[in-house]
């Protein structure tokens, strides 16, 4: 019976060293069949991994938001016999990740799930940002529509007063600009924004800032990868 490996990935153009342990680069050599959402992207990470894997020698399984429950069931088939690899397309496998899917049916058919350690964008972030790292939660990407996306900042906002929880979320990085400005127009005065862009790479930002402050300024944050979190101090709560 194989195992079902959940296998980091950077977060953008760093070095493998930097980010990856070399013992979880060990057995990601070990590896002869990979899932992930772009095998043609995975491809190129083992490249970086190591330059003397032979491509062709291993198998690549695409598991991605348009993979049906048939589909997925095909990849656990590969467990009887063989240890697989998740591989998402950035950070940890199966954290807002189509990956999470193939975990649920492993550990419903007993198989053992084996995750490793890398770079988690939620986490770097949360650790950087000042806020309250012993409750928070993780609300993925937001609305798309308008109205819905004001509503659930609102939202999490007023869940941050009443219980003292920092929120995580996300956006497509086209979108982060609207985003912001719209942060600026929903988002109390005294709420505190954390805006962390391009996570580990040399052009890293990371700045936490009451809503009041950002007001005062533009941040490049155009078409970059990032992870917005707010908080409402202790020192200020309302319904």
């Amino acid at each position: 019976m194989g195992k079902l490996f959940l296998l980091p990935n950077t977060l953008g153009e760093t070095s493998i060293a930097a980010v990856i342990p070399s013992e979880v680069i060990d057995v990601i050599r070990s590896i002869r069949i990979f899932a992930s959402e772009n095998p043609q992207n995975t491809r190129r990470y083992l490249k970086k991994i190591d330059k003397n894997i032979v491509i062709d020698e291993l198998i690549f399984l695409e598991l991605n938001e348009h993979s049906s429950a048939k589909d997925t069931e095909a990849i656990l088939a590969y467990l009887e016999k063989n240890d697989v690899g998740i591989i998402s397309e950035a950070g940890c496998a199966g954290i807002a990740d189509p990956g999470a899917e193939l975990v649920a049916l492993a550990h419903q058919h007993d198989y053992r799930v084996i995750p490793l350690v890398g770079p988690s964008s939620i986490l770097l972030s949360l650790m950087a940002s000042g806020l309250n790292g012993q409750n928070f939660s993780f609300q993925g990407y937001l609305p798309v529509k308008n109205n819905e996306r004001n509503k659930a900042l609102k939202n999490y906002e007023r869940q941050s007063a009443l219980e003292n929880r920092t929120q995580i979320f996300i956006e497509t990085p086209y979108r982060n600009r609207k985003l912001f400005e719209e942060m600026l127009q929903t988002l109390h005065a005294d709420t505190l924004l954390t805006i962390a862009c391009d996570i580990t790479t040399p052009n890293e930002y990371i700045k936490t800032l009451p809503v009041r402050e950002w007001k005062k300024q533009q941040p490049d944050i155009h078409k970059r990868p990032a992870i917005f979190l707010i908080y409402v101090p202790r020192s200020f709560k309302r319904c």
